[in-house]
């Protein structure tokens, strides 16, 4: 496919949801991916797609590239690092009543996301016709982590009108950080 192709079809799958990849970024991507002959323009070239609509295909070493890069040990063992897990770390700085208003927040965020996401398994459970596909295994585990999360917000809300307002900092907090 030609890049406008790739963009498109990253759009109706949805992909930018957890994939930060803009449209400028598959361009550049594929002419990279050129360079290093893991990619190659297709001899069929469509005249209706126009003289900037190179058409890619996938090399044997490309390929192989991909094989060998989803080998490595990092894929199982990378620890993710949400960026509301930060704001929860630092929200003892928030001003008063803000931690229940991002608490909300968030709350309302994931379910309207696990909205998204069980709209879009459907979409991809038709696509595919079964449910032994890896994109059915990877939205459904993005599903199943919703409850958990949206069960922490009603949780630390309820504890808000309680002991979180008053959360101070530790009774031994360090005064100098080292950098390794």
């Amino acid at each position: 496919m030609h890049g406008y192709q790739a963009n498109a079809e990253l759009e109706q799958r949805e992909v930018r949801d957890w994939v930060g990849i803009s449209r400028p970024q598959v361009y550049y991507s594929i002419e990279k991916l050129a360079q290093f002959r893991l990619v190659r323009a297709s001899e069929i070239e469509s005249a209706a797609a126009g003289p900037e609509r190179r058409v890619f295909q996938t090399t044997a070493k490309g390929r192989a590239a991909l094989a060998d890069a989803l080998e490595r040990e990092e894929w199982a063992t990378h620890r993710e690092r949400p960026p509301f897990l930060t704001w929860i770390a630092l929200s003892w700085q928030a001003r008063p009543g803000v931690f229940r208003q991002q608490i909300e927040r968030r709350r309302e965020f994931l379910e309207n996301q696990l909205s998204r996401e069980e709209a879009t398994l459907l979409s991809i459970k038709k696509e595919v016709g079964h449910r032994f596909h890896e994109a059915v295994w990877m939205v459904s585990l993005m599903i199943e982590r919703f409850p958990a999360n949206c069960a922490g917000c009603e949780n630390w809300s309820a504890n808000s009108r309680g002991a979180l307002p008053r959360s101070t900092p530790s009774s031994s907090p360090r005064t100098s950080f080292e950098l390794y």
